[in-house]
């Protein structure tokens, strides 16, 4: 721009004017080179701000993608950049700066959150013509949530107590569940040879670990970690978390427990059982030398008797030894003052109603009945031999004592005693119908009882006990509903088989030395289930009274080789359950509820606070929940329960292994998990 000169007749109002205008006009020129200037920059500013956006857009994918990966990889930190490179390239992004960590503390404390920042170079482009060259990083940063805070895996190991320590291993030791959670409110004291599983958890105090081994994803304890220097055989740092976790029963409110708690200490008393109605009428001696009033029903010489079809009222019915007597079918016979039959005179009665009062002794070659009823009522009752009766009800209103050799069978039909007695190896045999039984039943040495389908009500004798078996004695039974009011006892080698139903009440203890079977059905026990040793194994093959083989099978599943064992069983008792030294336990929940049966994957529940204790050497497969809140659990050395990897779930006060092991998964359909780790949602946070 030219100089402006001012004139000798200027003023000097229009040289300043004339300044002014030059001045304006330099400035402009300078403006404009500044405004081309800030216009080039603003463009390829904006450029950046375009790359930004879509860097962000890549930096969230990759975020979510890596933290995906790294959840669906065991938590395996190497996923996570080649993930987050593969998303950003996805993404039009060939030529990024890709970088993609774990991050503690992202949202929230002791959360963690994958960060990936994705960064590109924005070549200048307008803002080559002022001189710019090269180009400016433009880069974006996202963070996925990790669980915050981790997600605790629902238990199969739980210890409610809320102080001291709630888990302690020691010896030999192991806890074994890949799984699932090991959880305790209290402490955790790992002194045995190994923990393992998927989360280990102290709710609210603290993990200490020794000369052992700790396996798990996560370690989560509110108080402190423990731990010699020496020993590495633990997790990682950061699968450490020291923050507190609310741990919670997940059975505490369970409607269907609390509903099943409320049979505990009921049964159902057997049916009154009274004598029969037996009028007075005259003595019959049928001998070689018979009373008057018999001696025509006599066949020739040769001692052999046929009573024809009638009524008979009877006082006292005496047949002597070596005679062979028979009652034809048809008849009505009633007795006043007993039976007595001697010996080698087999006695047959057809399908008759003979009712007897004041004792019944059937001669040591015994008796043979058709179908019809029979009932005895007060007094010694007493079968030798062989004894046979068909169908229809009978009626013992005293106690059936059946001695050595000595055998009774009795077909369909409701039966009633006023005890049982069976020993010396004699056996009772009954078909289809109920049982009802006063006073208890106990099953000798090497005798059997055995009672087809039916209703089972058994009272307790004077000793309070409902059933009591000797060493190898046995009780076998049909499906049916089933009470007893009063304990069972059995000896070692005995065999009890229970049958199907919906639920058996059990009045007392269940003391089990033998071995058992449990049918499907939920066992409501007021009192222990106790299975100590001397158990005898199953199957075993009944030759002698059934004809069956036992124990096999169990509902389709094998359980050869166990002394107790029980397929869809439910078991709620006000005691607890002990195990002693070299049972072979096997019980399975059922998958489904059962109306007033069997409870879905529950096994056992108490609120019993007795200590409960697995003995060395007992071999135990539990699949289902096994719950006592309130019991300290001991399993001493050499015990080992295990689920076969199946569901099994153990939820006590607390528990102390002393040398075995507990391993399975968590059952699915037990609400809750027992424990609260906040969200599993993997999403955005920053």
């Amino acid at each position: 721009m030219c100089p402006y000169l001012p004139s000798k007749k200027s003023s000097p109002v229009g040289a300043l004017i004339g300044n002014v205008r030059g001045a304006v006009a330099v400035i402009g020129a300078f403006s404009l080179t500044a405004l081309l200037g800030i216009g080039a920059i603003s463009v390829d500013l904006a450029r950046g701000y375009s790359q930004l956006i879509s860097n962000q857009r890549a930096a969230d994918a990759a975020a979510l993608g890596a933290a995906l990966a790294y959840s669906g990889a065991n938590a395996n930190e190497a996923i996570l950049l080649p993930a987050a490179q593969d998303l950003a390239i996805a993404n039009g992004l060939k030529n990024a700066m890709v970088s993609a960590t774990v991050v503690n503390d992202v949202p929230s404390a002791g959360a963690k959150a994958v960060k990936v920042t994705i960064t590109t170079p924005v070549p200048f482009a307008v803002a080559t013509a002022l001189g710019y060259r090269g180009s400016y990083d433009v880069g974006a940063t996202a963070y996925a949530s990790l669980s915050a805070p981790s997600q605790i895996a629902p238990p199969c190991i739980l210890a409610l107590a809320s102080t001291g320590t709630g888990i302690a291993t020691s010896g030999g030791a192991t806890i074994d569940t890949p799984d699932c959670s090991v959880v305790a409110v209290a402490d955790i004291a790992n002194r045995g040879t190994r923990i393992a599983a998927k989360n280990i958890v102290s709710g609210a105090g603290s993990v200490l670990n020794d000369w052992g081994t700790l396996t798990t994803s996560l370690l989560r304890y509110a108080g402190t970690f423990t731990n010699p220097s020496w020993n590495a055989n633990v997790p990682a740092s950061d699968k450490r978390l020291n923050a507190a976790t609310t741990i919670t029963d997940p059975l505490a409110n369970n409607a269907d427990l609390a509903a099943a708690r409320q049979a505990i200490g009921t049964s159902v008393p057997p049916r009154a059982i009274a004598n029969p109605v037996t009028p007075g009428g005259a003595d019959w001696v049928i001998s070689w030398t018979p009373s008057s009033n018999v001696a025509g029903f006599q066949k020739g010489s040769s001692g052999n008797f046929v009573i024809p079809a009638g009524n008979y009222t009877i006082g006292r019915l005496t047949i002597g030894g070596g005679l062979t007597v028979k009652f034809e079918s048809g008849s009505t016979i009633t007795v006043a003052n007993g039976v007595s039959i001697g010996g080698g005179s087999p006695v047959t009665f057809g399908d008759v109603n003979l009712s007897v009062n004041g004792g019944f002794d059937s001669g040591s070659s015994g008796v043979t009945m058709g179908n019809g009823s029979l009932a005895i009522g007060s007094g010694t009752i007493k079968f030798q031999g062989t004894n046979s009766f068909g169908n229809g009800p009978v009626t013992f209103n005293d106690t059936l004592s059946l001695g050595g050799g000595s055998y009774l069978t009795l077909g369909a039909g409701n039966h009633s005693f006023g005890a049982l007695s069976i020993g010396g190896g004699g056996w009772l045999k009954m078909g289809a119908g109920d049982l009802d039984e006063r006073s208890g039943i106990n099953v000798g040495g090497g005798s059997t009882v055995a009672a087809g389908a039916g209703d089972y009500r058994i009272g307790a004798d004077a000793s309070g006990n409902a059933i009591t078996l000797s060493g190898s004695g046995i009780f076998i039974m049909g499906d049916g509903a089933f009470s007893a009011g009063g304990h069972i006892n059995t000896a070692g080698g005995s065999r009890l088989v229970f049958g199907r139903t919906a639920n058996h009440l059990i009045k007392g203890n269940m003391t089990i030395a033998g071995s058992v079977l449990f049918g499907t059905s939920r066992y409501t026990i007021a009192g222990n289930l106790t299975n100590g040793t001397g158990g005898t194994k199953w199957p075993y093959a009944d030759t002698n009274v059934t004809g069956q083989t036992y124990g096999t099978t169990l509902e389709g599943v094998d359980v050869t080789g166990y002394d107790v064992a029980g397929i869809n069983v439910s078991f709620v008792l006000s005691g607890t359950v002990n195990l002693g030294g070299g049972a072979y336990t096997k019980l399975i929940a059922s998958s489904t509820s059962v109306s007033g049966g069997a409870i879905a994957d529950l096994l056992i529940d108490s609120l019993t606070s007795s200590a409960t204790d697995w003995g060395a050497g007992a071999q135990n497969v539990f699949v289902g929940a096994v719950h006592l809140p309130n019991s300290d659990l001991t399993m001493s050395g050499g015990s080992t329960t295990l689920s076969n990897g199946q569901c099994f779930m153990l939820i006590t006060r607390t528990i102390n292994a002393t040398g075995g092991a507990a391993a399975g998964s968590a059952c699915t359909s037990i609400v809750g998990s027992g424990g609260s780790g906040g969200s599993t949602t993997i999403g955005l946070v920053r």
